[in-house]
C-alpha cells in the first residue's frame, strides 16, 4: 500500500512553491520552541543508548538539525522530493542524513529499519495530514522502525486545533498568510480525531508509555503580536514490556 497519488502531488505542489526562508511555513516555528521542549518529554523513556532517530515527515529539516546534536545519528525522512530539497539546502555541513520515504509503503519501512535496526522515531503532526486508509498503515511503519527497543514521540493536533484554524480563516483581515498555502493545496489540518490517534497506536502493538498535551507553536502572528499557538497532544509510544 501507498499514499494516494493526490496526497502526494498535494504535498510535492506545496513545498516546491514554499519559500526558502526559515519560518516561511506556517508549522516551522523555531526547534528551540518546539522540538527541544518535547525532547526532554521523551528522554526519560529511551531504553537503550545510541539507537539512531529517524524524523519522520521531516519537512524542512529544521527539527532533524537540531535532533542531531543530540542523537549519534539522525535521518530526516519525507515523502516530497521537494521538501527534502528545501532541507538540504538549509544543511550545507550535512549533519542530517534526509531521504525519501513513504512510511505508508509497508516494504520501505521494513528496508530502512534492516539498515538501520531500531531506531527512535520523532513524528510531528503527519498524522492528521494522511488520507484516513494511509493512517494505521502510517503507524504500522512507526512501529516497523522502532522495532523492539525504540522510542516514538507523536504529535498531532487535537480536535480543538480544528475551530481555531477555522476561526483563523474568518478573520475580517482574512487567514493569516502561511495558513492561505495549507488550505489552497488541499491539505486538511486536524481531520482526526482526538480518541483516534490511541486506537491507531494499539492498532500497531505499541503501547502508550506517557501522553500530554502542549500548545503546538506556528510562525504566524496574531494583530496583537502574540504568537499563534496550536492544541495539541503528544504520546510516547514502544512495544509493550
Amino acid at each position: 500500500m501507498s499514499v494516494t497519488s493526490r496526497y502526494r502531488e498535494a504535498w510535492a505542489a506545496f513545498w516546491r512553491a514554499a519559500p526558502d526562508e526559515p519560518g516561511a511555513v506556517i508549522w516551522d516555528a523555531e526547534a528551540a520552541l518546539t522540538v527541544g521542549p518535547q525532547l526532554a518529554l521523551l528522554e526519560p523513556h529511551l531504553v537503550a543508548a545510541g539507537l539512531p532517530l529517524v524524523d519522520l515527515g521531516c519537512g524542512n529539516g529544521t527539527q532533524a538539525r537540531f535532533l542531531a546534536d543530540r542523537f549519534p545519528r539522525v535521518l530526516g525522512v519525507d515523502l516530497s522530493a521537494a521538501a527534502l530539497a528545501h532541507a538540504r539546502l538549509a544543511d550545507p555541513a550535512g549533519q542530517v542524513d534526509f531521504r525519501q520515504l513513504d512510511a505508508v509503503e509497508r516494504g520501505e519501512a521494513e528496508q530502512l529499519h534492516a539498515e538501520l535496526g531500531d531506531a527512535n522515531v520523532y513524528m510531528r503532526g503527519v498524522l492528521h495530514q494522511c488520507e484516513p486508509d494511509d493512517r494505521q498503515p502510517l503507524l504500522d511503519g512507526v512501529a516497523t522502525l522502532i522495532g523492539e527497543r525504540g522510542r516514538a514521540f507523536l504529535v498531532e493536533l487535537s480536535e480543538a486545533a480544528r475551530a481555531v484554524l477555522l476561526d483563523l480563516t474568518r478573520r475580517p483581515e482574512g487567514a493569516p498568510p502561511k495558513l492561505v498555502p495549507v488550505f489552497a493545496h488541499g491539505l486538511a489540518p486536524a481531520e482526526v480525531t482526538d480518541e483516534a490517534v490511541p486506537a491507531y497506536v494499539a492498532g500497531a502493538g505499541l503501547d502508550i508509555l506517557a501522553s500530554g498535551e502542549l500548545p503546538l507553536l506556528t510562525t504566524e502572528f496574531s494583530a496583537d503580536g502574540t504568537r499563534i499557538a496550536l492544541p495539541s497532544k503528544w504520546l510516547v509510544v514502544g512495544r509493550p514490556s
